[in-house]
């Protein structure tokens, strides 16, 4: 069976999967609210006056090793004769979904050598979890749409 890399991540598809992955982003940061709406939204501003196109860039350094921990997630969904789609595949999991692409995230950014990142995220982590579940059903059209 074909891996999810070798089905999502080509040359002509990845930039497009980048775009509609910030998006995503972008949106789920829009739809947050209350105190830790507001932290969020600030967090988000701050990355991303860091560096103009830093998003995307953090999108396009960890993809590869976002999709690899989905794979197994796929991969269960091919065995289950890829009943549905994948992004409902996923919504039927959110926090096992959350979880691997959280792992990613976690081992990255013991690696950041900028103070600012590094302290928003450990500022933000705590809540992480929450906020990826919600936003793995939209995780799962954009996938469902490169497949």
């Amino acid at each position: 069976m074909p891996t999810l890399s070798e089905k999502l991540i080509t040359a002509a598809n990845r930039p497009r999967l980048i775009a509609d992955c910030a998006r995503l982003i972008d949106d789920e940061v829009d739809k947050k609210s209350g105190l830790s709406g507001l932290v969020i939204k600030g967090a988000f501003k701050t990355v991303k006056a860091v560096k103009a196109g830093f998003i995307e860039q953090v999108i396009d350094n960890l993809l590869d090793r976002w999709v690899e921990k989905l794979d197994g997630h796929y991969q269960r969904w091919l065995a289950a004769s890829a009943a549905g789609t994948f992004g409902a595949f996923c919504a039927s999991d959110t926090a096992g979904v959350a979880e691997k692409l959280l792992e990613v995230t976690d081992d990255r950014a013991k690696k950041v050598d900028n103070k600012t990142i590094v302290a928003l995220y450990n500022k933000l982590r705590p809540n992480a979890k929450e906020h990826v579940v919600s936003a793995v059903p939209g995780l799962g059209r954009v996938v469902d749409k490169h497949l």
